[in-house]
């Protein structure tokens, strides 16, 4: 189990209910490299750097629980965004409590992050630094070129945030 909470009660968008959900449809089950303790700490850097870019919470938070939840193995899966951005449109009007904007940016970033890109909406490239931050998990520290956003470039960001994805 992961040290990082969901903490739904701080959430608009997050629910218990909603974790254990994806968590039961996730195909790898307890993978520790693309699973739920990845899912809070990507959480965890997405609050964080929300805090500072001014990104739509919602999304970032939903993201966080979303992006990962449809791969099928923890090596390459190079689809696997793709199929996290189709699966926000299956469970759109019975679990996520956003608007047609708010799933319009989710499915951008879910359907991008793993592609390497940079340019985007706010929101979006926060989710993506959000990720990224949690390289450590894989043996690789995050580079500020490979970043997004300003604060998620600081070394300070960057360094507090492999520690993190190291010690899981």
């Amino acid at each position: 189990m992961s040290l990082f909470k969901l903490n739904a009660d701080a959430s608009k968008v997050l629910s218990q209910e909603l974790l254990d959900h994806l968590l039961k449809q996730f195909p790898l089950g307890s993978s520790t490299i693309h699973g739920e303790d990845h899912w809070m700490r990507v959480l965890y850097n997405g609050r964080m750097l929300a805090k500072e870019t001014g990104a739509n919470l919602n999304v970032v938070e939903l993201f966080a629980l979303i992006h990962d939840c449809q791969r099928d193995n923890d090596d390459y899966d190079l689809e696997h965004g793709r199929r996290a951005a189709e699966y926000v449109n299956s469970i759109y009007y019975e679990w996520l409590d956003i608007d047609e904007k708010e799933k319009e940016l989710l499915i951008e970033a879910c359907k991008y992050h793993s592609d390497g890109l940079i340019d985007a909406d706010i929101t979006v490239q926060t989710c993506w630094d959000s990720d990224r931050l949690d390289l450590g998990r894989v043996g690789i520290k995050p580079s500020s070129d490979r970043l997004c956003t300003e604060v998620a470039r600081r070394s300070d960001i960057i360094e507090e945030a492999y520690k993190r994805s190291i010690n899981y």
